[in-house]
């Protein structure tokens, strides 16, 4: 009877690794674009023996079937798919390098089928592959600027596209890791009461992605930082505290922020309807965390873009570094230095007369010793030369 049992248990082991490795390797992923023309013309034979290796992981095989379309059929109407199917197999295949191979092949196709309905497609996936390498936003930000950068170019690109709604969120997203990563720096210098430093951070956050779901406090920040500034920032700390109250009218922050504008006698404006609509929205729509979530985000590599709105433009422009507001102006104004001119030269005979001095440069000491030897002698040594001559005449 145990042996029996344990057969069984076996058995049913068994089973249960043979569909797992059934459902992640072994199974058929179908491909997206395929050709439903039905025909038996050899480069159609080419590109349907190709998808059957792309969609079984067969990648390398179904690349030197592609290639072999490619290389044999130049005038083939399965060009544009061909080389789509490249970019794709080398997307499925992963990896660093394999993700870095698929960007420089759709970037191909991009750039010798820009007219197409693929096209989009391939400035999506362009923008994928970066999003899915995005860290979390203490670490490296490299691919999240890369991403939000991919992403600005399809909806500027490809603005009439299928797959612009959904780049609008992935837009979103990143923003909201690149913002998260801001907020957290921006954070630690209020901390450590480095407030000329809290203050730009903050402020450049604000401006840059008035979508960041903490943006209410970073205004809040903004204000407390500008107000111990002194009192040259009154103007500014009122001016982030009346942002929280127009823009953000449903923040847990919005009544500390009434309070601080009437102690400082300052107006106080009212809620912009279409920010309190989109707030409102918002705190519906909101995707919730659960504890599996949560305990799960310490071992994810990507960022937690929960938190991210659901509605909204996305800004559009990377945003530039900023100069703190403690670093006062120079005397031009916000022109720069103001005491280097330019002119042209009326006499140009002084590039002949007058050769460049960084040509010649002056040997140690040697400016010295020109100077001493063509100063006057000291006024000690004066008198004897007087001396002589008189001594001379009375002789």
């Amino acid at each position: 009877m145990k042996l029996g049992k344990r057969n069984g248990t076996a058995a049913v082991a068994l089973a249960l690794c043979v569909g797992l490795l059934a459902s992640s390797g072994c199974r058929r992923r179908k491909y997206e674009n395929p050709i439903t023309k039905d025909t038996q013309q050899p480069d159609k034979v080419l590109y349907d023996k190709a998808i059957k290796d792309l969609e079984k992981n067969r990648f390398e095989i179904a690349r030197l079937t592609l290639q072999t379309l490619i290389n044999t059929y130049d005038t083939s109407e399965y060009l544009a798919k061909a080389k789509l199917a490249i970019a794709d197999s080398w997307f499925r295949e992963g990896g660093s390098h394999g993700l870095a191979q698929a960007e420089a092949e759709y970037k191909d196709f991009i750039l010798f089928y820009p007219a197409i309905e693929e096209a989009a497609e391939a400035q999506e996936k362009v923008c994928m592959i970066h999003y899915r390498q995005m860290e979390k936003p203490d670490r490296d930000t490299n691919h999240a600027l890369k991403a939000e950068d991919e992403c600005r170019q399809l909806l500027v690109q490809f603005p009439n596209s299928k797959f612009a709604p959904r780049v609008q969120q992935l837009l979103r997203n990143i923003q909201e890791a690149i913002g998260e990563g801001e907020f957290r720096v921006g954070y630690f210098y209020h901390h450590k009461s480095s407030h000329p430093a809290a203050s730009n951070r903050m402020q450049s956050l604000v401006d840059q992605y008035p979508l960041y779901s903490k943006s209410d406090e970073a205004l809040w920040l903004l204000g407390d930082s500008y107000s111990r500034m002194g009192p040259r920032f009154r103007d500014k700390t009122g001016q982030a505290y009346a942002r929280i109250v127009k823009d953000y009218p449903l923040s847990p922050y919005a009544d500390d922020a009434k309070k601080k504008l009437q102690e400082m006698e300052l107006d106080v404006p009212e809620a912009d309807p279409v920010a309190l609509a989109r707030m409102k929205y918002e705190q519906e729509n909101r995707t919730k965390r659960g504890m599996v979530s949560k305990s799960m985000g310490l071992f994810r590599k990507s960022p937690d873009v929960s938190q991210t709105a659901k509605s909204g433009a996305p800004a559009m422009q990377r945003g530039q570094p900023s100069i703190p507001a403690s670093v006062p102006s120079p005397a031009g104004g916000a022109g720069g230095v103001t005491d280097v001119t330019l002119s042209t030269a009326a006499d140009t005979s002084a590039l002949d007369t007058q050769p460049d001095a960084r040509q010649n440069p002056p040997k140690p000491g040697g400016q010295a010793a020109a100077t001493e030897s063509q100063s006057p002698a000291p006024a000690a040594e004066q008198p004897k030369q007087g001396g002589k001559k008189q001594s001379k005449k009375k002789k």
